[in-house]
């Protein structure tokens, strides 16, 4: 038997998933950069993460997380939590802010163990 050196697959960019969207609708990657550059172009705040997203029957849904104001010590900065709703193009419709919190402060829990 002989050994044979085995060359890794290389990944290509374009998923099997990716093959069954339809012509011209964005990749979900392509909506989540375009929601967040649309998000800071409308309110001048930079997001710092995509918390969550979901595909919903008119497009996306997303929750993004920007700082809102810097303090010192930075754990005391506030950030929020924004809603926002996009078209199934990528094109921004909507956003709410959900929620603001200092940046060293954990939700409280609910429900489970203490």
């Amino acid at each position: 038997m002989t050994n044979t050196p085995r060359t890794p697959k290389k990944h290509d960019s374009t998923d099997d998933h990716d093959d069954a969207r339809p012509a011209g609708r964005p990749s979900t990657m392509e909506v989540l950069r375009q929601a967040r550059a649309q998000f800071t172009e409308l309110t001048g705040l930079a997001s710092e993460s995509v918390s969550s997203f979901e595909r919903t029957e008119d497009g996306w849904t997303l929750q993004i997380e920007v700082l809102e104001l810097a303090r010192v010590p930075d754990t005391m900065s506030l950030l929020a939590s924004y809603e926002v709703d996009l078209a199934a193009d990528g094109e921004l419709t909507g956003y709410r802010r959900v929620r603001r919190y200092e940046r060293g402060r954990a939700d409280a829990r609910t429900g489970g163990r203490s």
